[in-house]
């Protein structure tokens, strides 16, 4: 029988059920979402009618799913047809039935409200897009100005743009730009002789400009991922640029996106990837050269991804991988050119990944593994010629992993040959050396 106490007990699980059926809305309305554009923004103002049946249709599942538990619940097994129905029952499912009515006004309620703020969310963003593109395009006049100080005006406004761009594709447009004003062709320094020196000083003032790009690059990447202002993960294109002057990686993270400094020319100032981590992505250095200045990997960690040197020239800088860790992905020097300067992976650990030294050049200046450790992965010199300069590989130690020199030319690196004999890693020497190995 359908008794008054039962009508009670549907009462109680009336403020359930409509609470329930909100979730489900913000549920429904959610996996509905889209990214912006203005064919979304039609459909948030003329998609409600689709998103009220949705919800109806669901609404009616769920309350059907909750009265046939309680009908199972309450055991019911036939309603008498015959019990009269008194005026406390009756005024008892009337309630009820409003109560249901509210319900259902409430979810209409609830959809057209969430469609409104979506619509709402959905014009700030437009607007707000329309006020990035305003200072974008007056930030980008200012960069073009034949005057220095109204340029380096127009940098630090494109920075400003892009740690406040409403979303990535407009932080990415502006680190773009930025990008490209570095790449674009520059009188190098006429002097200061007296006929040039008006010449003299523009140099010196538009270089500040570069520099100052440089050094606001560095300091956006520097940041930890996620926070206000940092840049890691966005794609960061170095292509074929000068850089003469200091640019601080110190501590960054390259986990994602892609980063290029290939045909890069490193002609003096400091570079620093100072305990940077490069554990994603993509970052190139092939083809750059390394001409003068300072490029320091100083506890760098490679974990992952790949870092790419292949047909870089080593040509006079300091560039040192001291006390580096090669743990995982792949670093590259495939092809380098190794013709001046010093390069350094003293006191470097490889324990993983893949570091390649295939057909590269030695023919100049130094290049010194001392006190590296070999505890795993492949270290390849395959087909590296050994024609000049001096490679050192003294104290080197070699527990596990492998390090191989086939089909190597030239005389075997200073060192080599004497701790074969005291590691228990394997070492693959070309047949040239072997007679060699004591």
């Amino acid at each position: 029988m359908f008794l008054q106490e039962d009508v009670k007990v549907l009462r109680m699980a009336e403020a359930g059920c409509n609470r329930w059926l909100r979730y489900l809305v913000l549920i429904v309305m959610t996996a509905n979402q889209k990214p912006r554009s203005a064919s979304n923004d039609r459909e948030l103002r003329l998609g409600i009618g689709r998103a009220l049946a949705l919800t109806f249709a669901a609404a009616a599942l769920v309350a059907g799913g909750i009265f046939y538990g309680l009908v199972v619940l309450l055991d019911f097994k036939e309603i008498d047809s015959t019990t009269k129905l008194d005026a406390k029952t009756l005024f008892d499912l009337m309630k009820l039935s409003f109560g249901v009515v509210a319900g259902a006004g409430a979810l209409v309620a609830l959809v057209v409200a969430y469609r409104r703020q979506r619509v709402d969310e959905a014009g700030a963003h437009r607007e707000a897009t329309r006020l990035h593109t305003e200072r974008f395009s007056q930030a980008v006049d200012k960069l073009g100005s034949d005057s220095p100080a109204v340029r380096l005006g127009g940098v630090h406004a494109l920075a400003g743009l892009a740690d406040d761009a409403p979303d990535d594709n407009l932080r990415q447009t502006c680190i773009d730009v930025l990008c490209a004003y570095l790449q674009l062709p520059f009188t190098p320094d006429p002097g200061d002789g007296p006929t040039s020196q008006e010449e003299h000083h523009r140099y010196l003032a538009l270089r500040k400009v570069r520099h100052t790009v440089l050094r606001i690059i560095g300091d956006h990447y520097r940041r930890p991922k996620g926070t206000q202002r940092s840049w890691q993960g966005c794609d960061l294109d170095l292509t074929g640029v000068t850089i003469d002057g200091y640019m601080d990686f110190e501590g960054a993270s390259f986990s994602g996106g892609r980063v290029s400094f290939i045909d890069a020319t490193f002609a003096g100032g400091a570079v620093s990837f100072d305990r940077a981590a490069f554990s994603g992505g993509t970052v190139s250095f092939g083809g750059a050269t390394f001409g003068g200045g300072r490029v320091s990997f100083l506890g760098a960690a490679f974990s992952g991804g790949m870092v790419s040197f292949g047909g870089a020239t080593f040509g006079g800088s300091y560039v040192s991988f001291f006390g580096a860790a090669f743990s995982g992905g792949t670093v590259s020097f495939r092809k380098a050119t190794f013709g001046g300067g010093e390069v350094s992976f003293g006191d470097a650990t490889f324990s993983g990944g893949t570091v390649w030294f295939l057909d590269a050049v030695f023919v100049n200046g130094a290049v010194s593994f001392m006190r590296a450790a070999f505890s795993g992965g492949t270290v390849s010199f395959r087909r590296a010629a050994f024609s000049g300069g001096a490679v050192f590989f003294n104290s080197v130690t070699l527990t596990n992993g492998e390090v191989s020199f086939v089909d190597a030319t030239g005389p075997a690196p200073s060192g080599l040959l004497g701790v074969l004999g005291t590691t228990p890693g394997a070492v693959v020497l070309p047949s040239t050396w072997l007679p060699l190995n004591p």
